[in-house]
Order: C-alpha cells, then structure tokens, then sequence
C-alpha cells in the first residue's frame, strides 16, 4: 500500500473508511470491555464522558477543516455532521432544515446491525447520544439545543435508528 501523500481519491476514501471502521471497532471493543468488567450502568456513564470530551474535539476539528469559525447556526450544523467519522460508516439523513431547526436521522447505524449480527440487544444510547450531539452541537453553535425525537431503547421505526431535533435559540 502507499503512503496516503501518493494515494488517488478513490484510494484515498477507502483508507479513511477503514481508519473509521478501526475507531469504531476499538470504541465498541472497549465499551464490551468495560461492561463486562464493570456492568453496563458504569460502561454507559463511561462512555458518556468519553463522549462529552470528544465530541467537541471532533466539532473543532472539522471547523478548521472547513475553514469556518462556530457561531453558523443550522446550516453549519448540518455541513459538519456529515464530516464525522460516522458519515463514512452509517447512513444518514438531514430532513426538515429551516433557518432555525434540522432533524437529523440515523438510517443504518453500523453499532446496532454489528450488534444483531452478534446476537446482542440493541445498545440503549439515548443517553450517550444525548451527551454526544449535545456537545458537538454547541461546539459548532452555541446557540443550538438538541433534542431526542426517538433512540434505542424505543425500537426502529420508519427506517431509521434515532432521530435528533437541532434548534436554534436566539
């Protein structure tokens, strides 16, 4: 393999969905650690401080990827949630945008359908979901709130995960 510096795109985009399925798998990995080790209680309240420390590490990182500054309401919102690293894996959508709201759904969510295939429940991560986009969120814009429409525990529904309502308060 060469050197990503001397990689085509095509090359390029495989690499990096790679790297992000290796972040995803050693995320998922040391979750399952932790709950065997401690339960899943103290592995959830785990992952939602890991959660809530980078997730406005990877807002402000992919703000100077894009050059811009916090403060873009919704529609710098809605750009950087399909720079995460959960773009490259999951399947998602941003639906309802206004000037002041966006829902943004989860469609296929690599966690869950790696779950199944194990024979796992679904993760119940409204919770760490709550502290994950809640945080990036207010990186990217102070000014915006989140809200859970619908995330596991409750079942799949309309084909999709989760659902989140982003708004912006004055």
């Amino acid at each position: 393999m060469r050197p990503p510096e001397q990689m085509d795109r095509s090359e390029l985009e495989r690499w990096l969905k790679d790297a992000a399925r290796l972040w995803l798998a050693h995320d998922g990995l040391w979750f399952q650690a932790v709950e065997r080790a401690y339960g899943t209680e103290a592995a959830i309240r785990l992952d939602m401080e890991a959660w809530e420390r980078f997730s406005p590490i990877e807002a402000k990182r992919i703000l100077a990827r894009l050059g811009r500054e916090p403060g873009g309401g919704i529609p710098l919102l809605v750009e950087a949630l399909n720079c995460r690293l959960y773009a490259l894996l999951n399947r998602q959508e941003t639906v309802e945008v206004t000037g002041g709201r966006a829902v943004f759904r989860m469609l296929e969510c690599r966690v869950q359908e790696a779950r199944a295939r194990a024979g796992l429940p679904d993760f119940p991560c409204r919770e760490v979901g709550l502290v994950e986009y809640r945080e990036f969120a207010r990186t990217i814009d102070p000014r915006l709130q989140v809200r859970c429409l619908t995330c596991p525990p409750d079942p799949r529904r309309n084909g999709y995960w989760c659902a989140w309502e982003f708004t912006l308060t004055p």
